[in-house]
């Protein structure tokens, strides 16, 4: 054996100690450009510095329905009193959700979509649904599926997730495990609300499908909790982009006052009444960990064999992702279950708008390189155009074991004007009042997000491009909103 001379040791110390060196000079220079993007930032906002007493985890735990609803409307009250402002004497009131009165004052509308809910369905319960929002966002956004629950005869429970809600500061200190807790107290109010021995389904989106699966899987190894008999995921955040991993790191420079904006990563006017526009550190670094969390426990449960005992899941993923790793739901969920009656969509490109050279190579052949090859232990729905030169949308359904494919017209389209789906866009129809392309009659918020259409220079508007760019509704929801209510109607019934 070769010995390492005392030469080479030195050479060895030596570039262990440039390494080190060249280490700490790039996190240096890092946090220094940290700190003076910070500088350069928009001034915080009464939203951005008041932080609302929200309950921990043990506390959540320890309460009920009634209780749990009780401090949200004391937290409510207390951002109207500390942060809520009137209009400017003289002027039009302006598009701010934190002005009393404005046009998108959440308090102006017949029913606040911040607020926790509960949709009972007419006659006594067969079952019961809890749904669980994204983060940044509000129980508004799983109205539309609650109400499908609602209407397939479940009580539907949509919780207001701690740290949402109210003002974006909130995410600034709010823990994961209080999420968690809270969809547990969720579940516990919608089993009650049905009565024993009714099924439990539990439905999630983006944060909210992350905390979905993570309840299904405590469920496994706690016999105290109720356990789902099936789970919906939409967007699920079952592992998102490595930029959060080191989202704690890019909120260092904010220990010290004078750069206090270095705790955000988005400092933006607040014109939605039902989702924060601006976004914390911490509310990555959250997501990251509960990420963390499920992927370590889907490791052991694979390991274990419990992962057997999982529901069936049905999972509707945009291709085109700019939030979650869509590959990470495939390689990290599902190719771990079971042949236990899973299913996965996913939405396919616009292959009918030509954009060429547009469009990133990546994102074109993005199927091909996420699907395994069949046969699968799960069934794979690809909603697609039929052809390459039409718009109109079919299924293209494996189903699991097989390897043919069926395909069935769905009578929806792509829109002419829409490359992708986007990981905003799936729980809400196109006449969605707030982020509808094409608003129903009736409900008003104030403001028809989806209907935005801006085009002018760089450097006019005071949010990014990207944020009005992204489409933010799904064209094919009524095929979500259908499958959803067949996985109901599939249930076996119990006598009356």
């Amino acid at each position: 054996m070769r010995l390492i001379t005392r030469a080479g040791l030195k050479r060895v110390a030596v570039g262990a100690g440039l390494l080190v060196t060249l280490t700490m000079f790039l996190v240096v220079a890092g946090l220094s450009f940290r700190a003076y993007d910070a500088l350069r930032a928009p001034p915080l906002e009464a939203w951005h510095t008041f932080v609302p007493d929200e309950p921990d985890a043990d506390a959540i735990d320890a309460m009920d329905w009634a209780g749990y609803l009780r401090v949200e409307g004391q937290l409510i009250a207390d951002v109207r009193r500390e942060v809520f402002r009137p209009p400017e004497a003289g002027a039009a009131i302006p598009l701010d959700r934190y002005v009393t009165g404005s046009a998108v004052d959440p308090q102006t509308f017949g029913t606040d979509w911040n607020r926790s809910y509960v949709m009972e369905p007419d006659g006594i319960p067969i079952g019961a649904a809890v749904l669980l929002h994204g983060l940044t966002d509000a129980p508004y956004s799983m109205r539309h599926l609650a109400a499908v629950y609602r209407d397939r005869g479940f009580v539907a429970v949509g919780i207001r997730l701690p740290g949402h809600g109210t003002v974006p500061a909130a995410l600034t200190e709010v823990e994961w495990e209080d999420w968690l807790a809270a969809a547990r107290l969720a579940v516990r109010e919608a089993v009650r609300r049905a009565g024993p021995g009714k099924p439990l389904h539990v439905v999630g989106f983006s944060n909210g499908g992350a905390l979905a699966l993570k309840y299904a899987l405590d469920a496994l190894e706690d016999e105290r909790l109720a356990r789902p008999e099936r789970l919906v995921l939409l967007s699920p955040m079952i592992g998102i982009t490595a930029f959060a991993r080191y989202a704690g790191l890019a909120g260092l420079p904010a220990f010290f006052p004078a750069f206090a904006k270095a705790a955000w990563l988005g400092i933006l006017p607040e014109f939605n009444p039902f989702k924060y526009n601006s976004f914390p550190v911490n509310g990555a670094r959250q997501s990251y960990q509960v990420t963390q969390a499920l992927q370590g426990q889907l490791q052991r449960a694979e390991a274990s064999g419990t992962i057997a005992r999982l529901p069936p899941i049905h999972t509707f993923q945009s291709v085109a992702d700019f939030t979650v790793s869509t590959r990470a739901i495939v390689s990290n969920l599902y190719a771990r279950l079971p042949n236990n009656g899973s299913e996965l969509t996913l939405f396919d490109l616009n292959r009918a708008v030509k954009l060429g050279p547009l469009i990133a190579r990546s994102a074109e052949t993005a199927v091909d390189r996420i699907l395994p090859p069949a046969p699968r232990r799960f069934r794979t729905t690809l909603i697609t155009n039929a052809d390459t030169s039409s718009l109109e949308a079919v299924e293209r359904a494996t189903e699991s074991g097989a390897t043919a494919e069926t395909v069935t017209a769905l009578g929806l389209a792509f829109p002419l004007t829409a490359f992708s789906l986007s990981h905003v866009a799936l729980p809400f129809p196109e006449t969605d009042p707030l982020y509808g392309s094409q608003p129903g009659p009736g409900e008003s918020f104030g403001v028809n997000l989806g209907t935005l259409t801006p085009r002018g220079e760089r450097g006019v508007l005071v949010v990014p491009l990207d944020a009005l760019v992204r489409i933010s509704s799904n064209p094919f929801y009524p095929y979500i909103a259908r499958r959803v209510a067949e996985g109901i109607d599939r249930m076996p019934r119990q006598a009356p």
